[in-house]
């Protein structure tokens, strides 16, 4: 099996590091990983902002770079939503695009709905150095890609008792893109609310699979002074236990 990679911008810029654990993790399980240079944003901030036509560009780029793969994995849930749930609908007055921006979507995908939805994996192996850890599950996650339980069960495997659920874990962290910017006091808000049911977790790694969400977190967390919690991608607890 192969898949496509797309990356998402804060996985260029700011997390490599998940990115190169989404490969080995996918290279582990046998499955070969393309990933195409010309790739670009895939236009959310644009969506977000009230911008149609820029966002009608970057899903143009977008069904050009993608269009013959076999598998589309992105590695943030809110670039899989965005390609999966918004691009048809930038062009109402085309039903050959729509067709076939909706053709692509079939085959886009989270990068752990993959694992669990199309791969079929089950179960993952401990850990080899678990530390308590506890898991942010991203609106766009949720109600975007419609995925709930899967990483808690893949995480309860891989780390047994060091697991800890989060209390209201399905509630916003604040982020939600231009939302912070534009209201930045309810933004504070709901952050400091999410950092205060981590904190009483007492563990000292977050795992979620939204890039955006952990780079809220964890500014929130350092401007906190928690300076005792470190913040990363699933797929990067989970190429260490597959290692």
């Amino acid at each position: 099996m192969k898949i496509s990679l797309l990356l998402t911008c804060t996985a260029d810029v700011l997390y490599p590091a998940s990115a190169r654990a989404c490969v080995r993790v996918f290279e582990a399980l046998g499955v070969e990983v393309i990933f195409p240079r010309l790739q670009t944003c895939c236009g959310q901030p644009w969506l977000n902002t009230g911008r149609p036509d820029g966002a009608r560009r970057l899903a143009l780029h977008f069904l050009e770079v993608f269009e013959d793969a076999e598998n589309v994995v992105a590695i943030s849930s809110s670039c899989a939503d965005t390609v999966r749930n918004h691009y048809a609908e930038l062009f109402p007055d085309s039903v050959l695009l729509r067709e076939r921006f909706q053709e692509v979507a079939g085959r886009t995908y989270e990068f752990c709905e993959f694992l669990h939805r199309v791969l079929g994996v089950k179960n993952m192996p401990s850990h080899p150095h678990p530390v308590r850890t506890t898991y942010h599950s991203s609106c766009r996650t949720l109600r975007g890609i419609g995925l709930r339980g899967v990483a808690e069960e893949y995480l309860g495997q891989m780390l047994g008792a060091d697991f800890v659920p989060l209390a209201e874990n399905e509630t916003c962290c604040g982020f939600g893109g231009s939302f912070s910017v534009k209201l930045p006091e309810v933004s504070g808000r709901l952050l400091e609310d999410k950092l205060q049911n981590i904190t009483a977790t007492g563990a000292s790694l977050v795992a979620s699979l939204d890039l955006s969400c952990l780079t809220h977190l964890s500014t929130g967390a350092e401007r906190l002074k928690l300076n005792g919690i470190r913040f990363l991608h699933l797929a990067e607890l989970m190429a260490g236990a597959l290692a």
